[in-house]
Parts: C-alpha cells; structure tokens; sequence
C-alpha cells in the first residue's frame, strides 16, 4: 500500500514539475489555495466527463443556473434567514420568466452565437449574492409587471388547471374503457378455445 503511495506521490510531483510554466495554474493556485496538480486533474475529469456523458451548453447553463441556487435556498430555509429566503425566492421568479421566455424564443436563441455563453454569465450576475441581479430586475421590471397582471395570470392558471382536470378525466375514461374492451376480447378467446 505504501509502495502505491509514493508511487502516486512521485507522479503528481512530476506533473507538478511539468506544470510550473503554466502561470494560470500557478495563479489559481495562490487564489484557491488548491494545489495546481490537483487543478489540472480536476479540469481534465471535468472535461473527460462533459465528453463522456456529452454534457451540452444547455446542460451545463441548466446546472448552474439550478445547482448553486438550489443549495443556497435549501440553506436559506434551514437557517431560517429571511433576508436570504427573500433573496432566493427573486432569484426563482427571475429564473422563472426567464425560462418561460426562453421556451417561447428557442429557435431564435439557436442562431445566437455563443448564446449559452451569456446565458450563464446572466445566471451567475443574477444569482450572486455580490451582484444581485436578480433584484435588479425584479424592482426594475417584473414586480410591476407581475403586479398588474395578477388577475389575468390568475385566471389563466385557473383555466389552466381547469383544462389539465378535464383532459385527465378524459385520458382515465378512454383508459378505462380500452382495458374493459380488452378483458372483454380476452375473455372471449378463451371462450372460443
């Protein structure tokens, strides 16, 4: 077991070695406090990954835009901090108006380069706690928006759920009455037989 230590040991000091004309890495590492070995091979399981699991643009903008946020409210909740809880809950209704416009514009969106580029740039400006982006926008623009058209989005959410409800309905009878119709050719074959 020891051999596989100093064997491992000895091979991330050469990797260290072969690293220390790269001032990037050397930057990062006085930045993070994370050795520059351990970076380099962090970088490559992370792009061997994206490759491996062929990880898109729109996966990796979806990630951020949901991995860190997600953690944050969960904390925000647990600690029971309002300013936090208040935070997060913009940064959701953000989010929110921002992915239902995205649904809408995709097919243009796809023309853009570098699209999801600044899309995730966005995210991050929105969702930091050091930029507040997201209440930004939302004293800005959407609380007023929101505000002025609660009654029709309300509306439109009923007639909604109201639609949803009756297909459901309609897909349990249809359902319903193709399994009757095949017990019933069932049953009949066997009494054929």
């Amino acid at each position: 077991m020891d051999a596989v230590k100093d064997s491992i040991h000895a091979q991330l000091a050469q990797l260290r070695t072969s690293l220390d004309d790269v001032q990037t890495l050397q930057n990062l590492e006085d930045q993070t406090q994370v050795p520059k070995e351990y970076l380099s091979l962090g970088g490559a399981a992370l792009l061997l990954l994206v490759i491996v699991f062929g990880l898109t643009a729109h996966t990796i903008s979806s990630i951020v835009g949901f991995l860190y946020p997600a953690l944050k409210s969960f904390q925000a909740l647990e600690h029971r901090s309002s300013g936090d809880v208040t935070q997060w809950l913009i940064y959701w209704v953000v989010y929110s108006f921002f992915s239902i416009i995205e649904v809408f514009v995709e097919t243009l969106l796809y023309w853009i380069p570098f699209y999801y580029a600044f899309k995730v740039a966005f995210l991050l400006w929105a969702m930091l706690p050091q930029t507040r982006g997201a209440k930004f926008l939302y004293d800005s623009f959407l609380k007023d928006f929101l505000k002025s058209n609660e009654s029709k989005i309300d509306a439109a959410l009923s007639n909604a759920k109201s639609a949803a409800g009756k297909v459901a309905e309609d897909a349990k009878t249809a359902g319903k009455g193709m399994i009757e119709d095949k017990l019933k050719n069932a049953a009949g074959v066997k009494k054929d037989e």
